[in-house]
């Protein structure tokens, strides 16, 4: 059984999508995200099968009892209900998250971005990635792909999933204020040479 799962239209939340974050005590940097669903999406019920067949994997017999703690404690699992994401502010669940699941993905290295095609837009073309990359806000629908899988160490025994792909699907009301776009209002500069082709250093 593959340890990866598509989560199709599900909404995309705190993305730190090109610009890697610390929170683990470790201090590692990682790109993560929530993705939002509804708890009677398919694929949260794919992503929960998939975690179930990778406790067992895991842990064979002790699965379940293991499971049942995982479950009572949202640091050793990578998914909640809505209810378990508060405004440290208003102690309410966060906009967007009331009445959802959720599943958190991080990853140390960059997200694969893939275009409407469903072609990969590769990491080194910085240019066409940040593109992507800008279309991705909190609130719009995206199609992911994350990886599951257990781990058992001194901090005890969890579930976390790996944040591996991102497809931008529609835009959705957003959860923050977007940045407005102004190009409109800037004109050309009389006398500027035009830039026809990009310097190497930009390729």
């Amino acid at each position: 059984m593959s340890t990866v799962v598509e989560l199709s239209e599900v909404r995309l939340s705190f993305p730190n999508i090109t610009a890697p974050t610390s929170i683990e005590e470790s201090g590692i940097k990682k790109y993560r995200a929530d993705l939002i669903m509804p708890p009677t999406s398919p694929s949260f019920a794919k992503f929960m099968q998939t975690a179930y067949q990778v406790a067992l994997d895991k842990w064979g017999a002790k699965a379940q009892p293991i499971l049942g703690m995982i479950n009572g404690d949202r640091k050793l699992r990578c998914w909640g209900k809505g209810d378990e994401r508060l405004d440290s502010k208003t102690f309410k669940p966060y906009v967007g998250y009331e009445g959802n699941v959720f599943v958190t993905g991080s990853n140390v290295e960059q997200i694969q971005l893939y275009d409407a095609q469903g072609s990969k837009i590769p990491e080194n073309n910085s240019m066409a990635y940040m593109a992507a990359a800008r279309k991705l806000y909190g609130g719009c629908y995206v199609n992911a792909a994350v990886q599951v899988w257990a781990w058992d160490n001194v901090k005890g025994r969890g579930i976390s999933c790996t944040l591996v792909g991102v497809q931008f699907l529609r835009d959705g009301e957003s959860f923050g204020e977007i940045r407005p776009d102004v190009s409109g209002m800037f004109k050309p500069i009389p006398g500027a040479p035009p830039l026809t082709t990009l310097p190497d250093w930009m390729q």
